[in-house]
Order: C-alpha cells, then structure tokens, then sequence
C-alpha cells in the first residue's frame, strides 16, 4: 500500500483526529486546564470543517473528480480555474501559502459573484462590511477559525508525506539547477 491517501481516507484522517482532539478538550476543560468558550469552539469547527472538506489541497486537482469540488456541488465548477492555476502537489500544496492560495481564491470568487449580482439585481442590498475595525476585535474570532483552517490543512499535508520545508526545498532546487 504506497502513495498518497483517497480524498476519503483524507476526510476520515482529519475526522478521527477532530474526534480525539475534541475529546481531550472536553477533557482538559473538564478539569479546568483550558478554557474554551462555546463561540470558540463552533468557530474552530466550522473552520476546520471547511478546510476538511470544502477547500482541500486537492482542490489543485479540480479538473477531475475531487471530493472537494463535489461537495460544493453546483458550485464545483468554480474551482477548475483553481486546478488549472496551480499544479498539483506544488504552491497549493505549501504549509503556509497553499491554504492562503484557496482563501485568496475564494475571496476573488465571492467578490465575482457580488458584482455581478450588484450588476444583474442592483436593488438587493448585501449587508455592508464593517467601514473599519482593529486588530484586538477582529483576533478573538479569527484565532480559532485559522487553527481549525489551517489544522486540517496541515493533517492533509502530512498524510500525503509533504514536509514543512516542501516550498522551500523545492525552490531552493529551481535556483541551484540555475547556477
């Protein structure tokens, strides 16, 4: 048995773990060593969830069949752009930058789609983005919606053999082919 797992073996990897993470956070608040506040903790799922399922690092694969594009059904088609962007197991596949690549992606995707519905519907009012905000606010949401984003990225990774140098090591090749 060699290679990298199914999108399903993926899914139940990162489902296994959530389990026996959420279990010994129950655990560990039980016994008053952590606190975490319900807001916290469906923010993390959520996130994590999504990273699972809706915006895995295969999603550079979106020409063919992937979990990931078939779960966002319909929609699925938007992210074949996404797979014919980046190459497989390269930039989308970075511990830090290849889970940025499918929010960046994500966010240019959302923002086609309120133009052109502010362009096709212009009397539907969306809600209004905050005209400004800090740091200090915006950090207790954003902290665990990007350890769950990020966590179930970097199980996919793991599972797949990708180490946390993988970008660099490879750039680092590119330059030493070049001298």
């Amino acid at each position: 048995m060699g290679g990298v797992p199914s999108g399903r073996v993926h899914n139940l990897i990162n489902i296994a773990v959530f389990s026996v993470g959420a279990g010994g956070v129950l655990i560990a608040s039980n016994q008053h060593l952590v606190t975490v506040v319900p807001l916290q903790a469906l923010y993390f799922t959520l996130a994590y969830a999504a990273g699972t399922f809706l915006l895995s690092p295969d999603l550079d694969l979106a020409e063919g069949h992937v979990n990931s594009k078939r779960y966002w059904g319909v929609l699925g088609f938007l992210w074949v752009p996404y797979g014919m962007i980046f190459s497989h197991r390269g930039l989308s596949h970075t511990w830090i930058l290849g889970p940025l690549t499918r929010l960046a992606y994500l966010g240019i995707m959302v923002g086609i789609v309120v133009g052109l519905m502010s362009l096709v519907l212009p009397d539907v009012r969306l809600p209004a983005l905050p005209q400004s905000f800090s740091l200090a606010e915006l950090w207790p949401p954003l902290f665990p919606l990007l350890l769950g984003y990020y966590l179930s990225q970097w199980l996919h990774l793991i599972a797949d053999g990708v180490r946390p140098d993988h970008g660099m090591r490879h750039s680092m090749r590119k330059i030493r082919k070049r001298f």
